[in-house]
């Protein structure tokens, strides 16, 4: 059975619904009866100027999205960032041996920033894959799981992402206050050599779920490795782009700290978008997502689709 594009609880389904106007002031989630789900289109978005800056005040009419070339009606907008629930996966392969303090620490300012209202797990993987930390929302917890990680083994990236995607999932709103956005932020050197998932498999599941997916590319400095390399960044890629994240590829991992850096400006930055779908078909079909901003030179990002329910 397909998931549909989000399904929340009434509670938020209202709230969602009561905030169609601009300006209108949203139910009490105390005061809301729960009932019957509806089905809302859910979509995180980023906007960027030319340079490639965030751009945090584009109103509610300024955009516009396109399901499958048709025109929807927004009913939710918002600037205030919701909670977030985030993968935080570090290559812990024996080829980042030299560079793994350096990524670790960068790993570490990140979690820093992370705010008392979100969450965060630490998935450490080589040849096998370890939470090292399940969710929590204590910073100094997160840090020594980070430091717990050691360099050895092989890569089994997509073993990785299958198993965050799944715990990731299990995470639901009860309450309008429980919403949650998901990301995955991965840092990752080198191309998948040991997993038991293929990628075709953690990419569809990638797809179906409600994750935006961040990959660090860490490229080797050997040229034969960087030969090697070229899989791993068409995978990243791909993952991103399909989901509303962002690859992003370094040299030096004196450089991780200011990607992370910028991961964190990101989703401090974007825009959550909702609409009921004008398409009642219940046929479980992949529908394409086009987001626009009525402004020169503006770019909006976010997932590339979704699946329609079935029931």
């Amino acid at each position: 059975m397909h998931r549909p594009p989000v399904w929340l609880p009434a509670a938020v389904a209202v709230a969602v619904m009561t905030a169609g106007a601009a300006g209108q002031p949203r139910q009490d989630p105390a005061q809301q009866v729960f009932r019957t789900g509806i089905d809302i289109v859910s979509l995180n978005v980023t906007v960027v100027d030319a340079q490639g800056r965030y751009v945090t005040d584009v109103a509610q009419e300024e955009f516009t999205v396109f399901e499958d070339g048709a025109g929807q009606d927004l009913m939710y907008y918002t600037r205030i960032n919701q909670p977030i629930a985030l993968s935080l996966l570090l290559d812990s392969s024996a080829s980042m041996e030299q560079r793994m303090g350096i990524a670790q620490e960068a790993a570490i300012g990140f979690s820093r920033r992370l705010r008392p209202q979100d969450l965060a797990q630490v998935v450490d993987f080589d040849s096998r894959v370890e939470i090292a930390q399940d969710f929590t929302n204590d910073a100094a917890t997160l840090e020594r799981a980070i430091r717990t990680t050691s360099a050895g083994g092989s890569t089994a990236l997509y073993n990785a992402l299958y198993i965050s995607l799944k715990e990731l999932a299990k995470i639901r709103a009860t309450t309008a206050d429980d919403v949650r956005r998901q990301a995955i932020v991965l840092l990752s050197d080198g191309e998948d050599t040991s997993s038991l998932v293929g990628f075709d498999e953690v990419l569809e599941l990638a797809k179906r779920s409600e994750t935006a997916i961040y990959a660090i590319g860490l490229q080797p400095r050997d040229a034969a490795a960087a030969r090697g390399f070229r899989e791993a960044e068409y995978v990243l890629r791909q993952l991103s782009q399909e989901t509303g994240g962002r690859s992003i590829f370094v040299q030096r991992a004196e450089e991780l700290a200011g990607i992370y850096g910028q991961i964190a400006d990101e989703l401090s930055s974007q825009y959550t978008l909702g609409y009921v779908s004008k398409n009642p078909r219940r046929d479980g079909a992949w529908r394409r997502l086009v987001v626009q901003v009525a402004r020169p030179n503006l770019t909006a990002r976010t997932k590339r689709g979704y699946y329609a329910p079935t029931n």
